[in-house]
């Protein structure tokens, strides 16, 4: 086993001119083309008792059993983004306060019990506690004698209508049009009115044939578009935009959901059967979305994100992301599709009414508004990377070239140097506020021996950027064990500068790293980068800060055996040829999403000595911890979503 502190060691063959994510004159990591094969340590996924639903092994595109037996749902944040209105807490969305819904930019809501809220993200998160639909319409006006929303169903032939306030007293009733009208929407519908599985089908009937019944003299002469996306508890919480004549139209019906079907092609997460062609199409058939959550292949033009969930098309490109690492917003990715007319447009119609106010968008401005205030991830280009100028000897190129790629001075933002009595042997890094993230093993209950240095390049010369702070806290994780390296975490609290509340100077060439909440953030084959000070190929201690590109690796539990515990993972390769060696313990590992967000994926740990062939570097998997670095820094130092 390696000694207790590591890092480093690169060969040139492997450290050419690959790519590392802080530096904007090379290509993006995600762009190199390392293919090994990678495993995770079993993800933390917090989840309902496992009810076996069993997928025929030829099936197309649903996913493995293993996935299908954790009965996932929307509420699985491990996999998906929770709502504005709730937050992500030992992998499962719960509601949030009503209070901590953004205030900026929004518009004031409606309620059914006559209440007026400042927020739909309110009026949902009152709703998600209560568990009792309460949207009626947006405006300010919510008085006893103010019209409400209301919908019906009609339980002979199904039809839908509905009720959409103006906002001033009045309204209009109203059918729903057979454009974007599906299983999802008939979900809601069916739910609001005592049908707890939601549909069994979403139908369509012929508005001529309607009126020529003499039963339905009193029909509206009107029809609007209604997207749900699944969660909603009333067809009031959908988008509804596009107000058209319903003459010669098909107008949109539901079937209920009553008992199962004579074959069961899928079973729910919440019991509901629906046939297996539902399944992986984007659409959210189920009415907890787990007929999307595990599939290796979408049907229908619907977009699967790589961590199994399929979305529908239409979220593609709509600026709210949905997959975990962005890829749904990215240009490479919507660019492949083509996206008609949708309720994000919020008003297709020559009305410009309030109560067509789009839900999504009040959505997208709120998870806009909350991700803005946090600041994570992202280097600052704007600072000048010069780099001292030196003479050349004639060992100095060699020296330079197999220890690895150089960063520049200012490159790798978040990277720190952790000092204890004058020595440097461990690395860092930081993760916002007055937090530095390291291993365990690096630190002891001795706060006044370290001190923290930022922005350094050079190992032992201060640059003018660098910044030295004290440590006031050390906080190593509680269940970290020194013999196997097991739990080899640990949180350095800074000093508080004089009179404030802040830890650092302003600094343009600091910047935190995210701290990602899943384990499922970043897949298979991800190409990551390492940093540090640790020795080189030569075995001497490297001089300047250097940089690598590695792989997330497989088959850490075949070579470590019963050394490799929950919360490990490994990166490098195993040929050896990319690894961390002496000196480099405690320093990161960062991953970059679809979106240029670079995420501390791991901690330097441990390993089987330097690049030894088959045994690569051991990291602490950071997302494994992600609870017990919430609990000491709290919500705005830990994570760019799911906030």
């Amino acid at each position: 086993m390696r000694p207790g502190s590591f890092f480093l060691l690169f060969l040139l063959i492997v450290c050419s001119e690959s790519a590392n994510p802080p530096d904007p004159d090379q290509p993006s990591a995600i762009d190199q083309q390392v293919q090994l094969q990678v495993k995770f340590p079993n993800p933390v996924v917090t989840t309902t008792t496992p009810k076996t639903t069993k997928a025929p092994e030829t099936d197309e595109f649903l996913g493995s059993q293993e996935c299908l037996d954790k009965k996932l749902t929307r509420a699985s944040c491990g996999l998906v983004f929770c709502p504005p209105w709730q937050r992500c807490i030992d992998g499962h969305c719960a509601c949030k306060p009503p209070y901590l819904c953004p205030t900026e930019g929004v518009e004031p809501v409606c309620g059914q019990n006559h209440r007026n809220y400042i927020s739909y993200c309110q009026a949902m998160a009152v709703s998600c506690r209560t568990k009792t639909p309460l949207m009626s319409h947006f405006g300010k006006e919510c008085k006893v004698n103010i019209a409400k929303f209301r919908s019906s169903l009609d339980e002979a032939t199904g039809l839908i209508k509905i009720f959409l306030p103006d906002g001033s007293g009045g309204g209009e009733n109203l059918l729903v049009c057979q454009q974007r009208w599906d299983v999802a929407a008939a979900n809601v519908a069916c739910k609001e009115h005592n049908h707890p599985l939601g549909a069994a089908s979403a139908d369509t009937l012929d508005y001529n044939s309607l009126v020529a019944n003499s039963d339905n003299k009193d029909l509206p002469s009107s029809c609007v578009s209604v997207r749900c996306q699944g969660y909603e508890t009333s067809l009031a919480e959908c988008e509804i935009y596009n107000k058209v004549n319903a003459t010669d139209r098909k107008v949109a019906a539901a079937t209920c959901y009553k008992e199962p079907p004579a074959e069961c092609g899928f079973t729910c997460a919440n019991d509901k059967c629906i046939y297996r062609n539902q399944t992986c199409d984007g659409v959210d058939d189920c009415g907890d979305r787990s007929d999307e959550m595990c599939c290796k292949k979408c049907r229908n033009g619907a977009f699967r994100c790589r961590t199994g969930v399929c979305l529908h098309k239409d979220a593609v490109g709509d600026k709210v992301i949905d997959c975990l690492d962005g890829a749904d917003e990215s240009r490479k990715h919507n660019t492949d599709f083509t996206r008609t007319a949708t309720a994000t447009d919020a008003v297709n119609s020559t009305q410009n009414l309030p109560e067509y106010i789009s839900r999504k968008n009040e959505t997208r401005a709120n998870r806009a508004h909350l991700e803005a205030k946090l600041f994570c991830g992202i280097p600052n280009r704007d600072i000048t990377d010069d780099t001292e100028t030196e003479e050349r000897g004639r060992g100095s190129r060699r020296k330079r070239v197999v220890g690895g790629i150089p960063a520049k001075p200012t490159q790798i933002q978040w990277q720190v140097a952790l000092e204890e009595n004058r020595r440097i042997d461990c690395g860092g890094a930081y993760i916002g506020g007055c937090w530095v993230l390291t291993a365990a093993h690096c630190v002891r209950q001795n706060p006044s021996a370290f001190k923290v240095k930022f922005s350094l390049w050079k190992k032992f010369r201060a640059q003018g950027t660098t910044d030295i702070v004290p440590v006031e806290d050390i906080r190593i994780h509680p269940n970290y064990v020194p013999s196997t390296y097991e739990n080899d975490i640990a949180l350095i609290k800074l000093e508080k500068l004089p009179y404030t509340e802040k830890c650092l100077e302003d600094n343009p060439a600091i910047r935190a790293v995210c701290v990602p909440w899943t384990t499922q953030l970043f897949q298979p084959n991800h190409t990551c980068s390492i940093s540090g000070w640790g020795r080189t190929a030569d075995g001497r201690s490297a001089q300047v800060l250097l940089w690598a590109n590695v792989s997330l690796i497989s088959g850490c539990e075949s070579s470590y055996k019963n050394r490799f515990k929950p919360g490990m993972m490994c990166a490098g390769d195993l040929e050896g040829n990319v690894d961390s060696c002496q000196g480099d313990s405690g320093g990161p590992l960062v991953c970059e999403d679809e979106l240029g967000v670079s995420y501390l994926w791991g901690i330097v740990s441990w390993g089987e000595r330097c690049g030894q062939q088959g045994f690569p570097g051991v990291y602490t998997q950071v997302a494994h911890y992600f609870e017990w670095i919430r609990l000491h820094t709290g919500w705005p130092a830990v994570t760019k979503f799911n906030s």
